[in-house]
């Protein structure tokens, strides 16, 4: 007879991993959102234009905020700088002046284009504040947070082997669940990896879990109640039992996803970069341009 074990506290722990990581997501976004929003308000409400001493001062920190987030790239790169505290700590303030900044910037504006060259510096600004936004998104999944360790993809590897095996041997009494599963492996992880191939694997194979995951519960039903038929459980083992599976279905199918889109994101993640880039130089060269023609005319 085979029985269905408890799930260990260890992937108890990186389902808890993945659902903090996606909570913190939403938590930023929506945070995001709602000071954008409450900045909008505060520059309809009149209190100043961008032209008077408080909407000068306001472009002013928020042009010192723009300059200094420059200081985290040259803490990475710079030799004698490498020993200037934790890199965390330059990363969270690194974000914290990238969201200040451009807010500030837009307070000082009060959403409005007096000028080109302002247009140009703006938008280019807001180019680059979205950009670390998703730069931001992708590096949360090839890294492990604000401590910059990035994730060995041969310790993915092998963290998710283990949790295929394992899952696979305490499934057997299901072989409909279990072929689903290797299939669905076998899809992903041996499939090219072209750009077309990273851009599904990031946008569509998160749906296709959820789906395979939903016929695996369809195919649950019957294998599970012969299994409480032979061994008389009661209702209370039935219940306990079936979460118990459905945990190391959902386990496999995140641990194929992880490592399905673990190369994607690294990808994304250095094209992030090339194109960054760009963006930055253009802001820095029109802010520059601008804060000449403000102080000259």
């Amino acid at each position: 007879m085979h029985v269905v074990p408890p799930v260990r506290s260890k992937n108890r722990h990186q389902e808890k991993s993945a659902a903090t990581l996606l909570g913190s997501d939403t938590l930023v976004y929506l945070v995001l959102s709602a000071l954008v929003w409450f900045v909008w308000q505060l520059s309809k409400a009149g209190l100043f234009k961008a032209g008077d001493d408080t909407g000068y001062w306001l472009g002013v920190a928020g042009a010192t905020m723009l300059v200094l987030l420059f200081v985290y790239p040259l803490r990475k790169h710079l030799r004698f700088a490498r020993n200037w505290g934790r890199v965390k700590w330059w990363f969270l303030v690194h974000m914290l002046l990238g969201i200040g900044g451009p807010l500030l910037i837009l307070l000082h504006s009060t959403f409005h284009i007096g000028s080109l060259n302002a247009g140009v510096a703006l938008w280019s600004m807001v180019v680059v504040a979205l950009s670390g936004v998703v730069g931001r998104f992708i590096y949360a999944r090839v890294n492990r947070g604000l401590h910059g360790e990035l994730i060995s993809f041969q310790e993915l590897q092998v963290m998710a082997k283990f949790d295929r095996e394992e899952v696979r041997s305490r499934l057997a009494f299901a072989p409909e669940i279990e072929a689903s599963l290797r299939a669905f492996e076998a899809q992903e992880l041996e499939t090219s990896s072209d750009w077309l191939t990273h851009a599904r694997r990031v946008v569509w194979l998160p749906i296709q879990q959820w789906q395979v995951y939903r016929q695996c519960l369809r195919n649950l039903e019957e294998p599970l109640r012969k299994l409480a038929a032979h061994g008389n459980w009661s209702a209370r083992d039935y219940a306990r039992r079936e979460r118990t599976v459905k945990r190391m279905v959902r386990r496999y199918l995140t641990a194929v996803v992880r490592v399905a889109q673990y190369t994607a994101y690294e990808r994304f993640f250095s094209l992030w970069h090339v194109a960054h880039i760009p963006f930055v130089y253009l802001m820095v060269v029109s802010a520059v341009v601008h804060v000449v023609a403000v102080h000259a005319y």
